[in-house]
């Protein structure tokens, strides 16, 4: 998918002035890498866009092309996607950046497709074959195999993965030529099940904790079959609160504009539905603001645990509570920038 790119006018020529007329200051060119008035004015704006991710783009991208579609000032996602894979990529415009870590610490849904008889170095179509089996799975033999792969289990991450070692990424190891060993990690699997088959490929949708590498799971799956096995197909269907129905796709915020994109834009406690809520005072909300804690009472107050805090229905902090006590560790600046309310 290209970029969406900026609206820009070309610079009208300068009159020339007459005989003995001085050129004033409006006359003179910008300096050289200045601002330049033509060009869009970034904006305060806050909330969450569910981009639906194409094939080939990578997340990187993505962020910078939904930045320039809102002429936003600050942005970032919640989750990468790789460029081979298409999908849910929750973008976070603003304030809604607070909220990051609530969605990364959500559950993922996937619909991916294994095809067997091929192992390869990353675990996907773009890597080199590393072992090959003319051996093909039966569905029931593959639907025998899931279970061991449900629940928390232990597993080694692929070896072109952003994971650090002694400061690099395993991925950089890897092109190399370096020889990358990963340690198995905890991970956590809620559902496996197979949608369709084929003989030579088999469609499976999962439900998995943070951390969790579908390209792993296809290639451990295949190695148990004893017939090998590569992702070649990968779709997120869902990341924490976050569904194809609540995305959108570059072309349509590229047909929208600026102000037509708004439409997409989703509120910032939408990333915080996993935790309870409490309605606070304009005095307590102000304290909140500054960081300092605030005494909830009442009989609804809860007593214990993390919640997020709104006064007249706008996000004002997330913090714990400890005996009562709200204790802020996120405050919200949304008066007039949250979402549908862009400045």
């Amino acid at each position: 998918m290209n970029d969406v790119p900026t609206s820009e006018h070309p610079a009208s020529t300068p009159e020339i002035p007459s005989s003995g007329e001085r050129r004033g200051d409006e006359g003179r060119r910008p300096p050289r890498g200045g601002p330049r008035s033509d060009r869009p004015k970034k904006r305060d704006v806050s909330g969450w866009v569910i981009l639906d991710k194409g094939v080939g783009m990578t997340s990187t991208h993505a962020v910078a092309v939904v930045k320039r579609a809102f002429n936003a000032k600050k942005a970032g996602h919640a989750g990468t996607l790789d460029p081979l894979a298409s999908g849910i990529l929750p973008i976070a415009l603003g304030e809604a950046t607070k909220t990051v870590p609530f969605v990364m610490d959500g559950r993922k849904a996937y619909r991916f497709t294994v095809s067997w008889g091929i192992e390869t170095d990353t675990d996907d179509a773009e890597g080199r074959p590393v072992a090959t089996s003319d051996d093909r799975p039966s569905r029931e033999a593959v639907e025998a195999a899931l279970p061991s792969f449900v629940g928390a289990i232990e597993q080694v991450p692929p070896r072109y993965s952003a994971i650090k070692i002694q400061g690099e990424r395993a991925y950089d190891l890897a092109r190399d030529g370096e020889v990358v060993e990963l340690v198995a990690r905890p991970v956590q699997i809620d559902r496996l099940a197979v949608v369709e088959h084929d003989g030579d490929r088999t469609v499976i949708e999962a439900e998995c904790g943070k951390g969790t590498y579908v390209r792993a799971l296809a290639r451990d799956l295949g190695r148990m079959l004893g017939c090998r096995g590569h992702v070649s197909a990968l779709r997120r269907t869902r990341v924490g609160p976050f569904t194809e129905a609540d995305s959108c796709n570059v072309a349509g915020l590229d047909a929208a504009g600026p102000e037509g994109s708004l439409a997409h834009l989703m509120p910032v406690e939408t990333a915080l539905d996993a935790i309870a809520s409490v309605s606070v005072s304009r005095d307590m909300a102000m304290r909140l603001m500054r960081g300092q804690s605030v005494i909830l009472r009442g009989r609804d107050a809860p007593v214990e645990g993390k919640i997020f805090a709104t006064c007249g229905g706008i996000l004002v902090a997330v913090g714990d509570v400890e005996r009562g006590e709200l204790v802020p560790h996120r405050v919200f600046h949304l008066g007039g920038t949250a979402a549908g309310r862009a400045s």
